[in-house]
């Protein structure tokens, strides 16, 4: 068995400040005012429950940290043991935690603790099988900020879990240029100029370009360190890795899905990012049986 505190995925942080207030607002909104009537009316105080967290399908697991955190706020006298860990690629079948503790706090925070790992170990799961088609290249796949709001910190995790990489966490993390700033600012090379004399000398900047002429005059700037390839073809991506031929970082977006990613990633780009890792992955199916 697996340290209940060991849960997190070794290679990506999340906070437990972010872990305590997701837990908080999930179950400030299923208890609502009068907490879990049914459970209350049904089960009595002493009454004490075993469950087990079961893997209904094979995949990639991430959120366990946040269905232990769910539980043990419910009740102090809760006892659970881990059988795998974020990041863990699991089969269909397997035992993922054994809950046991009083009744009532098992039911109530059934669904949200479900909620938690079904959402991110989704994500966790697409995400790892867009990487699988990247073997063999140096491409990563990114994630964006296409987020459910106020759990971008955990679905980024997630991604993370599945082996992708975050693109910016928020719009504070780095510059990136789109069609409207270039459109505003009068051009590619006013924008980038102005963006250059304004920032911070640690803060990368990306440009967004969906034409290699618009690629040609970002290089010949120098003031870029990544450009973004928007909704370019297969043939276009090829020409644009040779124009930049290693000046700058290029990272494909738009059109990237399961059955594009390998052939962008054949391409040479350093980077696609899809916002479908986070606004699109299916749920994964989990349960929570409990032992009569």
């Amino acid at each position: 068995m697996i340290p209940a505190g060991s849960l997190l995925h070794p290679d990506a942080f999340l906070s437990p400040l972010a872990i305590d207030e997701a837990v908080r607002r999930a179950l400030d909104e299923d208890l609502g005012r009068a907490g879990d009537v049914t459970s209350i009316a049904t089960i009595p105080a002493e009454a004490q429950a075993h469950a087990v967290l079961v893997a209904r399908q094979s995949g990639v697991i991430a959120g366990l940290p946040l269905a232990v955190a769910t539980f043990k706020a419910l009740t102090p006298d809760i006892v659970i043991h881990a059988h795998a860990h974020d990041g863990a690629a699991v089969a269909a079948g397997i035992n993922l935690l054994t809950i046991s503790g009083p009744a009532r706090a098992v039911l109530s925070g059934e669904r949200t603790a479900l909620n938690f790992v079904g959402r991110l170990s989704g994500i966790a799961t697409l995400t790892a099988n867009y990487v699988r088609h990247t073997a063999g290249t140096k491409m990563r796949i990114c994630c964006t900020r296409k987020t459910t709001p106020g759990l971008r910190a955990l679905e980024k995790y997630a991604v993370r879990c599945g082996g992708g990489f975050n693109h910016r966490f928020g719009l504070d993390d780095a510059v990136l240029i789109k069609d409207n700033h270039i459109a505003v600012a009068g051009g590619v090379r006013p924008v980038l100029e102005r963006a250059r004399a304004r920032i911070g000398h640690l803060v990368k900047i990306e440009i967004e370009v969906d034409t290699l002429d618009q690629l040609r005059e970002v290089l010949d700037t120098g003031l870029a360190d990544a450009v973004l390839l928007d909704n370019m073809d297969i043939a276009t991506l090829k020409q644009a890795v040779a124009m930049a031929n290693g000046r700058v970082a290029l990272e494909a977006s738009g059109g990237v899905t399961e059955g594009t990613i390998a052939a962008i990633a054949a391409t040479g780009v350093d980077y696609a990012s899809s916002g479908a890792l986070t606004h699109s992955a299916p749920n994964f199916d989990v349960a929570l049986d409990i032992d009569a």
